[in-house]
């Protein structure tokens, strides 16, 4: 199975959210751009989150200097992000792949981080709870669904919030696979613990 994280914006929680899937199916992991941190990049969080011993941590296609938008970092690094350029790595396990930003968080004039998303990709959308979080998530989804996605479901991240979450979920139809609270920390052992509670949801997705 191949699943693509994505956000309903930034800071949402799409890296403890792909620690979690990582963990739960010991799967591979990919961040194909990874714009700014690179000294503490989502790849190195994953590392410092994670606690089998099968997990493989691919090299990012980009790794951009800037925290910005990926188009505008490349741009000031004197590059261009080419779509042909980032190549899917192989392996025979499960993948995860992590995206930046919003769905449609630019990577050059044409291309968006939903052109990333290929047809055997099943996309997962973490939401979190802020005033515009409604628009937020059904624009997302419903971007996703104008692309014929195949929406694995819906994480939530933070503080439940049940009219927002009923709203959502019922407008949508879309399947939620779990929620993550607002822990005081996340360490190998809360992801170990999150990674179980949504191990079976993540399969039957």
């Amino acid at each position: 199975m191949k699943f693509f994280i994505t956000g309903i914006s930034t800071d949402v929680g799409k890296t403890v959210a792909s620690a979690i899937v990582t963990q739960a199916l010991e799967a591979d992991y990919w961040k194909p751009v990874q714009a700014g941190d690179l000294n503490n990049s989502d790849s190195h969080k994953i590392e410092k989150y994670i606690s089998n011993d099968t997990t493989k941590i691919h090299a990012n296609a980009y790794a951009l200097n800037t925290p910005a938008s990926p188009h505008l970092a490349a741009e000031l690094d004197g590059l261009r992000i080419d779509l042909e350029k980032i190549v899917e790595p192989k392996t025979d396990n499960h993948l995860v792949i992590e995206g930046a930003g919003g769905l449609l968080v630019p990577l050059n004039e044409i291309d968006t981080v939903a052109d990333l998303i290929k047809p055997d990709y099943k996309v997962i959308v973490v939401s979190r709870h802020y005033l515009g979080s409604i628009s937020h998530t059904l624009l997302t989804i419903e971007a996703l669904k104008n692309r014929k996605a195949d929406i694995a479901g819906i994480i939530f991240s933070g503080d439940e919030n049940a009219s927002t979450e009923k709203i959502i979920l019922g407008k949508t139809g879309v399947k939620m696979i779990g929620r993550i609270e607002n822990e005081p920390y996340f360490d190998k052992n809360v992801i170990a613990e999150y990674a179980d509670d949504l191990r079976e949801n993540l399969l039957n997705s």
